[in-house]
């Protein structure tokens, strides 16, 4: 009989751990099974965290290369404005003397011939310095009217000069290598001879 108490205190034992292992496993979500084998399952999980880091590393790489770039191209625009700021100065120290003689000739005391040659002077200087800079002056009196290089601002009856030609110049035009600075400001000759024919 005591064996038979024994086991029967060993059932109600087994019965209560499974009642509240039961109970447990009911509160508690059980994680499911993958479906596939835990191998498979191993070998993906494998595949996912070396895909993850790759991932990261791209992401990282491409943060680096957005940083190099901003950097690059803030280098670029200091360059640039460098440049513009030597080449700027360069073209200002070329005309410093030309303001320097203006300065002299406004001072003078001289007679107005003597005031209108010194101007001239100047004049001259100053186109020497524009052809160093290769800056040349538009071709106008006598020269074909074309809307390319010349703004005309009227036109003057003259039968000496071919209809359609520049007769005045107003404001001289000029220009940078073959680049238009500005067009020169002339009056085009009308023939009412030609004009008639």
């Amino acid at each position: 009989m005591p064996e038979k108490e024994a086991e029967l205190t060993a059932v109600e034992n087994a019965e209560d751990a499974t009642g509240e292992a039961g109970q447990s496993a009911e509160m508690e979500p059980r994680a499911e099974e993958p479906p596939v084998g835990r191998a498979e399952f191993d070998q993906l999980q494998a595949e996912y965290d070396q895909l993850k880091k790759e991932r990261d590393a791209l992401i990282d790489r491409l943060a680096r290369l957005q940083a190099e770039f901003e950097n690059a191209r803030k280098r670029s625009e200091k360059e640039k404005a460098d440049f513009k700021d030597f080449a700027l100065g360069s073209v200002v120290e070329q005309f410093l003397p030309v303001l320097d003689n203006f300065e002299l000739a406004l001072k003078s005391t001289g007679s107005p011939e003597q005031l209108r040659a010194g101007v001239g002077l100047i004049v001259k200087q100053m186109e020497e310095i524009l052809r160093g800079l290769q800056v040349q002056p538009v071709a106008t009196v006598g020269e074909e009217f074309d809307p390319r290089h010349h703004e005309a601002m009227g036109s003057v009856e003259r039968d000496d000069l071919p209809d359609q030609h520049v007769a005045e110049e107003v404001r001289r035009g000029y220009r940078l290598r073959e680049k238009l600075l500005r067009p020169a400001l002339v009056r085009v000759v009308s023939n009412p001879k030609q004009t008639n024919e």
